[in-house]
């Protein structure tokens, strides 16, 4: 009997699609102020096509979740990435409204899909974590370097578009690499239907869209806070965005290199306070010093988290399931955090608006904390995961033929072969078979 058992991913696709699917919204900043000064938009409704850009990729995750397993990564992935490059690239190419916004959604939608892809992949890996911050190490230099970029290239609303789509174009000899569809056995159907640890999954993904809606929020109006609160130049203002992007590359080098000593709930819990403590300090910012350490500290640690966050997710479904799912919920939380946080900064004021967005966090890094050590009490319960998620598929296959009888051997020849290693499969002789094996065995005596 064949191994049918599909081998899992190289590092280098996931990481490469992960790029492809998180770069829009590691740009949306640039690309909101680009469709504000270049086309005729209102900075509120060229925040508006930011934000239906992430409700597209939010709704990808939610749509393929259950998908990946049953059609395969690479047909999905290579949709994705044929999505983004023809939505980003209409988007681009063009000035009539309509065509943008339906581009930036489409695109959107390739960005997501792309991004569930290696989402469900980095789950399946056998170190997530380190996978995970691979890929926001990938992402946050190559956003990075287009920041640093984009401004010596000319003006218009769509350089930026016109670089996403190339890193989807970049991305799509990864997919080679990726599995194609399977048909999984009988077991597997039964048990592909639904999420293992359901209630600690849906904490999770709705914690991160919260936790994701806070630091865009902040996000958000940082500008502001910068030019109106703190009193900087634009210069100054954007010297400080590229010093916390490189403390952000700083804090995932960090991050992957020191794993999961600590597990995944303390990283998380004290991560998400210190975020919480870096938003009150940034909004009541009123100098450059205040400013630059809050931007700085709340950047370095943010991926941090993040990519403990993930590796959580994959632990509780090995199939990528719940990644996928909270993956889709944080880009969900990421398209109203703008909104949010300039809603709030209307009302309260920005100092007020800290003082808001970090309660919050503080309110949902007690129930992820939760998940964390309930994913991380003992071996019993990743064991317990990944036999749910590969039921019907063992790790092990192999051939192991029933022993030649002997001379005297009676009817029990043909009886079958027990085995209580449950991830071997048994291939039985046929009583035809037996009979013919234990008459050449005659022959030879």
């Amino acid at each position: 009997m064949s191994d049918t058992t599909p081998a899992p991913p190289a590092a280098w696709p996931l990481v490469a699609l992960f790029t492809a699917g998180y770069v829009a919204p590691y740009l949306l900043p640039t690309v909101v102020g680009r469709l504000d000064a270049h086309l005729p938009l209102s900075p509120a409704q060229a925040g508006l096509v930011g934000t239906a850009l992430l409700l597209g990729s939010a709704t990808a995750g939610f749509t393929l979740a259950s998908r990946i397993p049953r059609r395969g990564p690479r047909p999905l992935a290579r949709l994705g990435l044929l999505l983004a490059v023809l939505g980003y690239g209409t988007a681009a190419s063009t000035t009539l409204l309509p065509l943008v916004v339906a581009g930036v959604v489409v695109g959107g939608f390739g960005s997501g899909s792309a991004t569930a892809v290696a989402a469900a992949g980095i789950a399946g890996h056998r170190d997530p974590h380190r996978m995970s911050s691979l890929g926001l190490l990938s992402v946050s230099a190559t956003a990075g370097a287009l920041y640093l970029t984009l401004p010596h290239l000319g003006g218009g609303h769509g350089l930026p578009f016109a670089a996403i789509a190339l890193v989807a174009a970049l991305a799509w000899p990864a997919t080679g690499r990726l599995g194609g569809a399977i048909r999984p056995g009988p077991a597997a159907a039964r048990s592909s239907g639904r999420p293992p640890y359901p209630r600690a999954g849906a904490v999770l993904a709705g914690c991160l869209l919260l936790w994701s809606l806070t630091q865009e929020a902040l996000w958000g109006v940082s500008g502001r806070i910068g030019t109106e609160q703190a009193g900087l130049s634009e210069a100054t203002l954007g010297v400080v965005f590229a010093v916390a992007l490189g403390a952000g590359l700083l804090g995932v080098a960090g991050a992957s290199a020191f794993g999961t000593r600590l597990g995944r709930a303390v990283p998380i819990g004290a991560g998400t306070a210190a975020i919480a403590g870096c938003v009150v300090l940034t909004a009541s910012a009123d100098g450059l010093a205040a400013f630059a350490a809050g931007e700085v500290l709340w950047n370095a640690v943010y991926p941090v988290v993040l990519s403990y966050v993930i590796g959580l997710a994959a632990a509780l479904d090995p199939r990528g399931r719940w990644a996928v799912f909270a993956g889709a919920a944080s880009s969900l939380g990421t398209a109203c955090g703008p909104v949010a946080g300039s809603l709030l900064a209307e009302a309260f004021g920005l100092p007020g608006m800290g003082l808001v967005l970090g309660g919050l966090l503080l309110a949902v890094a007690g129930p992820l904390t939760a998940v964390a050590v309930h994913a991380g009490r003992g071996p019993a319960a990743a064991a317990t995961a990944t036999a749910t998620a590969t039921a019907g598929e063992p790790v092990l296959r192999g051939e192991v033929a029933a022993p030649a009888p002997g001379p005297g051997t009676g009817p029990a020849a043909d009886a079958p072969v027990r085995v209580r290693r449950t991830p071997r499969r048994i291939l039985l002789l046929t009583p035809t078979a037996a009979r013919t094996r234990r008459a050449a065995a005659k022959e030879r005596l």
